[in-house]
């Protein structure tokens, strides 16, 4: 059975039950899996669970926003259009989410969220087309994870907000970035 399945089973669950070993073992048995092979079906437990969704959630993003013409836009138009695309994935799975982000939150999770938060940063420029290879490749991400981070704080919010309303937030949040200086030819 494919990890993928697993992977799917347990958000599933967990948007019910949150992130728990048990939900793990109730999500294999759900894929017809004996619980007893928790252990080797997430070697990592809860954390990496997460960590396989996010990454499975991270694929899914790139290959949507390949399936795209981004080419014509501009950097900013990329980045919304590509975060959009990840929100829309996460968007039946919010509560799953919400779970997720509550256990990466504990103290001993914060270090592996620090991780998550920057693979998705770079996933997210990586499918806007940034093949940047010097210290801009740094401070890009850096500051998307920002932006990211507050962008999702905001969907995340107990109202839910209209994707539309989300959208307009990641805008402001986009325009406040400072642009690049462009040296006259």
């Amino acid at each position: 059975m494919s990890e993928a399945l697993w992977i799917e089973a347990a958000v599933r669950r967990a948007g019910r039950e949150g992130w728990t070993r048990e939900t793990l073992r109730r999500a294999l048995a759900d894929c017809g899996e004996s619980p007893e092979l928790l252990s080797s079906a997430f070697p990592r437990g809860v954390p990496g669970a997460i960590e396989a969704w996010v990454a499975l959630t991270d694929a899914r993003m790139d290959a949507a926003a390949a399936l795209e013409d981004l080419s014509s836009l501009r950097t900013p138009a990329r980045i919304r259009r590509v975060v959009e695309l990840r929100l829309r994935l996460l968007a039946p799975d919010r509560e799953a989410l919400r779970a997720a982000l509550s256990t990466l939150a504990l103290p001993w999770n914060a270090p592996l969220g620090l991780r998550l938060l920057a693979r998705t940063a770079s996933a997210v420029w990586h499918a806007a087309g940034d093949r940047s290879a010097d210290f801009s490749w740094y401070t890009r991400r850096a500051t998307l994870a920002a932006v990211y981070s507050a962008t999702l704080a905001y969907w995340m919010r107990p109202l839910e907000p209209e994707m539309e309303d989300v959208l307009s937030f990641l805008d402001r949040r986009l325009q406040d970035l400072p642009q690049p200086v462009r040296k006259a030819a």
